[in-house]
């Protein structure tokens, strides 16, 4: 007998018992579904989080990164001296640097009046220090008193700016100081800020007249052409303070990435949602097939009687298991791919459906129910051909 036959006739009696009664398999197939779209949302919800940790660093034009040891993230940073930034002006690989600072603040919409807490960034607009094509257009405008731009990605809870710019109101308050809104731009939202603005650093001066120019939040380095990052970021290392953090570009992204990840208990929250997703649905699969070997232990009985082997019906089990597993996966994608862009549509950050996330689910589903097929297993022992007599 070819490994074919080996499958095929145990995967035929495994779906024929399956759909012998309706109902237990409509409740299956719903069992796996559940499991399948709680994975499917938790996955996307913590891979849209990561995005949009990530939105603001990934548009910073720079080779390495200054930020204190203390700061959690971006977000949440600790001042240290603008000097520390300075004295890397000394290494002869550094081209220029750059202080950038960033705080929240309050910004009332020019619609409701209604004040809502956004992100600030400010930092020098000649220095093209964020790689956003709307910014650069402005950043002479920017240099102006009193002037920002608008992240028109920001949740809506902050008003239609693009339109009212259009209609010629571009006045507005951000933590109680006057402002002039030159334009909008695109960046994206994150969980920690519902939106963003930029500006110069003297403009963000004046909007947090507490905040000294000399405290920066992050410091910048863009180094010469045909520069080693990795060498010069050995040598800076001995020229700066030590409660002073260096990293690359792709260091700082996933240090943000880390902190959701770890320090921050949505990370876990998470991660937990998925775990807990499977198990339920490993207990229903579970319950299923132990039922099924419990109400046809007489039938299997008779069939080992007649010369069939053990690792038949253990075939047949993982049959049923991985039947169920694509019957709730299918159904289970779909629904999770709709929910996909009606969360988009709410949270206003991207949950894109990718071919890795749906291969990642499924084989979760598969390894979930094939866990529950090695559990029911057990329970065939129980079919013994002297329980006949």
């Amino acid at each position: 007998m070819n490994i074919f036959d080996t499958w095929y006739f145990p995967a035929r009696l495994a779906w024929r018992q399956l759909i012998h009664d309706r109902p237990k398999l409509i409740a299956a197939i719903s069992g796996v579904l559940f499991a399948c779209v709680l994975v499917f949302m938790q996955l996307g919800f913590k891979d849209s989080l990561y995005a949009s940790a990530a939105s603001m660093p990934l548009k910073l034009d720079g080779d390495l990164f200054l930020v204190h040891q203390q700061s959690e993230a971006m977000w949440r940073p600790a001042q240290f001296k603008r000097s520390e930034l300075m004295r890397a002006l000394g290494h002869p690989a550094v081209a220029e640097v750059i202080p950038l600072y960033l705080s929240l603040a309050t910004f009332k919409a020019m619609d409701t009046q209604v004040k809502r807490t956004l992100m600030v960034y400010g930092f020098d607009p000649d220095t093209d220090l964020l790689d956003v094509e709307a910014i650069k257009e402005l950043k002479h405008a920017l240099r102006l008193k009193d002037t920002v731009m608008f992240d028109e990605y920001s949740r809506p809870e902050f008003g239609p700016v693009g339109e009212l710019l259009a209609s010629g109101q571009n006045r507005t308050e951000v933590n109680d100081y006057k402002v002039t809104i030159l334009g909008v731009f695109q960046l994206g939202i994150s969980f920690a800020a519902d939106g963003n603005i930029v500006t110069s650093d003297l403009n963000f001066l004046r909007i947090f007249p507490n905040r000294s120019i000399h405290d920066i939040d992050v410091g910048i380095i863009r180094l010469h052409p045909d520069t080693s990052i990795q060498q010069t970021k050995i040598e800076l290392r001995k020229l700066l303070n030590d409660f002073v953090k260096i990293y690359t570009y792709e260091e700082i992204l996933e240090h943000e990435l880390l902190y959701w990840e770890n320090a921050a208990p949505i990370g876990f929250i998470f991660n937990f949602g998925t775990i807990m997703g499977l198990i339920v649905g490993m207990v229903i699969v579970y319950q299923i097939l132990f039922t099924e070997i419990t109400n046809y232990r007489f039938e299997f009985a008779t069939l080992k009687a007649m010369g069939y082997q053990h690792h038949y019906f253990v075939r047949m089990v993982f049959a049923s298991a991985f039947i169920l597993a694509v019957l709730g996966f299918v159904p289970g994608f779909l629904l999770s791919n709709s929910l996909y862009y009606l969360a988009e549509s709410q949270i206003f950050i991207p949950m894109p459906m990718t071919v890795g996330k749906i291969v990642t689910v499924f084989v979760f589903i598969l390894f979930m129910c094939a866990i529950a097929g090695l559990l029911a297993i057990n329970r065939l022992k129980s079919a013994n051909p002297a329980d006949m007599f």
